[in-house]
């Protein structure tokens, strides 16, 4: 068995898809003499990596073709279809002669799988380790690409949960001109293909989340947990020609990304999952972006303890409002990446809700609002002569329940785990 690891062949600016080079190579694979593909992963890398573009993606393919052979191949392809010409664009090749199960990959690279998920590397780190195990390997620029080039090698030994994306392609005398694909024939397919097949549109905004933006080759893709209902959605989406159509096994929906972490320990870049006490009332600061403090939940409003940010800014469209509707006090889990200081918020849980809160007490004579008594002495009433040593509590309507919320799929990253997918420790609140 070969494995063949790519990385960094697209531009923000001019375009490409990394998935698009390693289904090329695939093809190329294929035509050879006794050779086959297996199949292709796509592994979504940190996310909040400086360098990534876009969804920051790596690929492998497996595939039986002699190793010498199919790094021939790819390299050949590579270097006619990575955009290069962009100093920003740093592509890697790493070849691997061994089959991608556990028990053939070794144990520092399926560590370097994970830590590429989940905090940075630089070049030198992939190319010990490219060098260390004798895999063949190619780079263009200052070999960044074959982080995640090694990283994809390592993938199939190191992950656990794998979902599927059918990638559509525009025919190339169309790429960087308005994709023509019908608005309602989107909403239709993905009405028939939710539950199993997610993130394909975002009803609340109307939008087609499944259909890029970017001068890249991609009509659509297609998210899932079945490898036959994302093809199932795609063939009822009326559109353009297509080009061709690939099926990817990838990381992407399963929160791979997330690491455990705690208040005052979290750091720059990367991603967590953070228990806390909301300490501040949200707020709405310019941009339409809502901000608010958690601690953790032992400090239960000591002032001197270490408190965290979070932020649900505009993209994040409707979620805000579940952000707003926090109260001092409430409970919860938070879950996104930190940068400058800040978790960036990918979705909560609500453990625990307050559910009174304490008020000036009313006369139970006259029923009127009592007065302060000054400072220390309670409350009374001017005419009653009534009093009360404390404020009073009352019941306090909530506009959230316990359990998950997360942001829209017009907001959601590749890697965020959608919660229509299950397996969360709470009930969920899926956005569609």
């Amino acid at each position: 068995m070969t494995v063949v690891g790519i990385d960094d062949t697209d531009s923000r600016e001019r375009g490409m898809c990394t998935t698009y080079v390693a289904a090329t190579i695939a093809d190329r694979l294929r035509q050879e003499r006794d050779a086959s593909v297996s199949r292709i992963l796509l592994v979504r890398l940190n996310p909040a990596v400086e360098y990534k573009t876009r969804g920051n993606a790596a690929l492998a393919i497996h595939t039986d073709c002699d190793p010498a052979r199919a790094f021939e191949l790819a390299r050949d392809r590579l270097e006619s279809l990575a955009e290069t010409d962009d100093d920003r664009t740093n592509p890697g090749l790493v070849v691997a002669d061994r089959t991608p199960e556990a028990g053939a990959i070794p144990a520092d690279v399926r560590r370097f799988t994970r830590t590429a998920i989940r905090d940075h590397l630089e070049p030198a780190a992939a190319a010990a380790l490219i060098e260390r195990h004798g895999y063949r390997s190619w780079h263009a620029g200052d070999g960044r690409g074959r982080i995640g080039a090694l990283a994809a090698i390592g993938s199939w030994a190191a992950l656990e949960e794998w979902t599927y994306e059918y990638i559509s392609y525009r025919e190339p005398d169309r790429w960087g001109t308005p994709r023509d694909v019908n608005h309602e024939s989107v909403f239709a397919a993905a009405d028939r293909g939710y539950p199993s097949v997610w993130d394909t549109v975002d009803r609340g905004e109307d939008e087609t989340v499944c259909v890029p933006h970017t001068p890249g080759p991609i009509l659509h893709g297609i998210r899932g947990d079945d490898p036959d209902a994302v093809r199932a959605v795609a063939d009822r989406i009326e559109s353009e020609p297509v080009a061709g159509g690939r099926l990817f096994v990838t990381n992407q929906g399963t929160d791979v990304h997330l690491r455990d972490g705690s208040i005052g320990t979290v750091e720059n870049g990367r991603a967590y999952r953070v228990e806390g006490r909301v300490a501040s009332e949200p707020e709405t600061r310019r941009g339409g972006h809502v901000f608010v403090d958690i601690e953790s939940p032992a400090a239960d409003g000591d002032r001197s303890a270490e408190r965290l940010t979070c932020a649900a800014f505009e993209p994040t469209k409707r979620f805000r409002d579940r952000v707003r509707a926090l109260r001092v006090g409430d409970r919860i889990t938070a879950c996104g990446e930190v940068a400058d200081g800040t978790l960036k918020l990918e979705k909560i849980a609500v453990r625990d809700l307050v559910r009174t809160e304490r008020v000036t007490p009313i006369c139970p004579d006259c029923e009127r609002t009592m007065e302060s008594a000054g400072r220390k002495q309670g409350y009374r009433c001017r005419d009653c002569k009534t009093s009360a040593a404390e404020r009073a509590e009352q019941p306090l309507e909530r506009d959230l329940e316990d359990g998950w919320y997360e942001v829209p799929p017009c907001a959601r990253r590749h890697i965020a785990k959608p919660l229509v997918r299950g397996g969360f420790d709470a009930p969920t609140h899926p956005e569609r």
